[in-house]
């Protein structure tokens, strides 16, 4: 098992190194880039200072005297972001000090926000596992019983109208169910019962800990239902499948035959095979809610994590900040592969995974 753990871990470099070189051509060949942008913005701002400082008949005669100095501008500037971006080195020689930089973990500074992409990621971070663990706890903790107990009702009105209710909560989108939160519970037409934005209230700093906790729990409530209702469906459905899938074979069958209890057939036996595809599953869900479930629930809810500046930073070409995350989350993605194949051997003893001899 050790050796395999390390050929796993050794297999992390070349995978990471794939993706993060594809991305590097992708958002390299995108038109539009950073420099391009923070010009249009500056070409912007400039026009709109002359429309205020123009008036009259003598608008038109300066806006035309302004055009070659505005050409002469933007070309000075161009030529200065590109060299202060590196863009003016080979994309080679880009990304491969690009890659130096990531082995200590150095992601430079955003080009817009002027700040260490560390420093940014760190204050982020904070919402962003606030929003995925207790969103994937939630949904582990009551799908996996709710499927067993459809297994064992296969076919009951139980089963039916259960199943009927998770399809229909999948069906709705996270954000549509997110606003009705927000008009049923959070003063929007009724009742005022959960706070709107944040994770805290404004004066939460001077108050006792456990009154901060609970204050902070109660502010995660309807983000994190929002953000769990579409994620029932999927997992309820396959660990009932899964259970009904081990239950037909002929194992079970046979120990039912030798005397064992439904629960000792269930839970002694069924349970390790059917929950292999289920935690084969997680670091997708983990990774999910941690980044790409959560961007629109964050700003519904004004919450400033990891979603929200990923989705930012790709809009405006904010490309340390756009690798940086890429980089984190491909990692943690495939760390927690590796985690899974060994919690694989802790579920089910037989399976191993040793090299054949």
């Amino acid at each position: 098992m050790l050796q395999y753990i390390i050929r796993r871990l050794l297999l992390l470099i070349p995978t990471l190194l794939g993706i993060l070189f594809l991305n590097f051509v992708i958002i390299q060949a995108a038109p539009g880039g950073p420099v391009e942008q923070i010009i249009s913005q500056s070409r912007a701002q400039s026009a709109g200072a002359l429309a205020r400082v123009s008036g009259g008949g003598s608008e038109t005669m300066a806006s035309s005297a302004a055009i070659p100095e505005a050409a002469r501008v933007d070309d000075e500037l161009r030529a200065q972001l590109t060299k202060q971006f590196g863009f003016d080195k080979p994309w080679y020689e880009r990304f491969f000090t690009m890659l130096v930089n990531y082995l200590s973990f150095d992601f430079g500074s955003s080009y817009y926000k002027d700040r260490p992409v560390l420093d940014l990621v760190a204050e982020k971070m904070p919402v962003s596992i606030s929003l995925g663990l207790w969103s994937t706890l939630i949904i582990y903790l009551i799908s996996i019983p709710l499927g067993i107990r459809k297994a064992r009702q296969r076919g009951t009105a139980f089963d039916r109208h259960t199943t009927t209710a998770i399809v229909i909560g999948y069906a709705v989108p996270g954000y549509l169910f997110a606003i009705l939160l927000i008009i049923l519970f959070a003063g929007g037409s009724y009742w005022s019962v959960f706070p709107l934005r944040g994770l805290a209230s404004p004066d939460s700093a001077s108050w006792p800990w456990d009154e901060r906790l609970v204050d902070y729990l109660w502010h995660l409530v309807l983000p994190i239902a929002a953000l769990s209702i579409s994620g029932f469906a999927t997992l309820t459905l396959l660990t009932r499948n899964a259970f009904l899938d081990e239950m037909s074979k002929q194992y079970t069958l046979l120990a039912a035959a030798k005397g064992c209890s439904p629960k000792r057939v269930l839970y002694g036996h069924v349970f390790r095979n059917a929950m292999l595809l289920i935690i084969a599953g997680f670091p997708a869900v983990l990774i999910g809610m941690l980044f790409t479930g959560s961007v629109l629930i964050e700003v519904i809810f004004s919450l400033d994590g990891l979603g929200l500046l990923g989705f930012e930073a790709a809009v405006n070409r904010d490309y340390p900040v756009v690798f940086a995350t890429l980089y984190i989350f491909t990692l943690m993605g495939l760390i927690l592969g590796v985690i899974t194949d060994v919690v694989y051997t802790l579920v089910d003893p037989r399976i191993t995974f040793d090299g054949r001899k």
